[in-house]
């Protein structure tokens, strides 16, 4: 694999950026991993590097930059964080929004598509809890590029807010996947419904999955709630949705 980290240009900014590729000389269909509340560190880099195997440059972003360089101690999250810490995470985490977030993906897909390595076309993306809201919002906002669309137990894809991403449904193109936990105190009641009667208004193409036995942030090795069985079968779900609307596959 090919690492590299890079600046990528937004209204906003230089935002810091970590790619991953294979080495070959091919071009790669492009994938953006959005990151979750908890940031940028190793067990996002690896999730990316799990995406470049299957034959994808993936991107991943540091959608913290206009606070500075945040990082939060991996060992330090969800039952180990004190009150204190928590209230550092929430601030960070919603000084993110919709609007913010595609200004963003703007910035990132000018920079894929001025990349050599980057196979012209159709992107993907993937993205876990607070990102949730990124996936769909980038699936609507820019259905010419995203033709598959990956959120793991996302968050704020259907709110009371006028730019709450499930009201982009009309203009969605691509694909996408939706998986849940099956008990996620962060994600509503009415989320699912409400979520799959506006894209079955729109006829957007989508598969949905709630895990049975598993709690939010069960995708990721590194937590205690990481449920293994169910992670792998999502990596099996999205790679098989990246394959048929992206195309590539599995490098050695």
């Amino acid at each position: 694999m090919i690492e590299q980290n890079v600046e990528i240009a937004t209204e906003d900014g230089l935002m810091p950026a970590f790619t991953v590729h294979p080495e070959n000389g091919e071009t790669f269909p492009g994938v953006i991993l959005y990151m979750d509340a908890s940031g940028i560190r190793e067990e996002l880099r690896e999730l990316s590097r799990r995406i470049a195997k299957q034959g994808y440059f993936c991107l991943l972003p540091d959608l913290y930059y206009r606070l500075g360089s945040i990082r939060f101690d991996p060992d330090r999250r969800d039952e180990n964080r004190d009150e204190a810490m928590r209230r550092v995470v929430s601030a960070a985490r919603f000084s993110i929004d919709n609007a913010r977030t595609m200004r963003d993906t703007e910035g990132m897909l000018a920079w894929l598509d001025g990349n050599e390595r980057v196979r012209p076309g159709p992107k993907g993306c993937i993205g876990y809890c607070m990102s949730g809201q990124s996936i769909v919002s980038a699936a609507g906002t820019f259905p010419e590029h995203f033709a598959a669309c990956a959120s793991l137990y996302g968050l704020l894809i259907v709110t009371d807010e006028a730019d709450s991403p499930h009201l982009l449904a009309d203009r969605i193109k691509g694909e996408l996947y939706l998986g849940f936990a099956e008990t996620d105190h962060q994600v509503p009641e009415n989320v699912i419904p409400d979520l799959t009667a506006a894209l079955d208004k729109n006829g957007v193409p989508y598969s949905l999955d709630v895990y049975p036995g598993t709690h939010h942030g069960f995708c990721f090795p590194e937590r205690s709630l990481y449920n293994e069985d169910a992670a792998e079968k999502v990596w099996e779900k999205v790679f098989d949705m990246f394959g048929r609307c992206l195309g590539s596959q599995a490098v050695s």
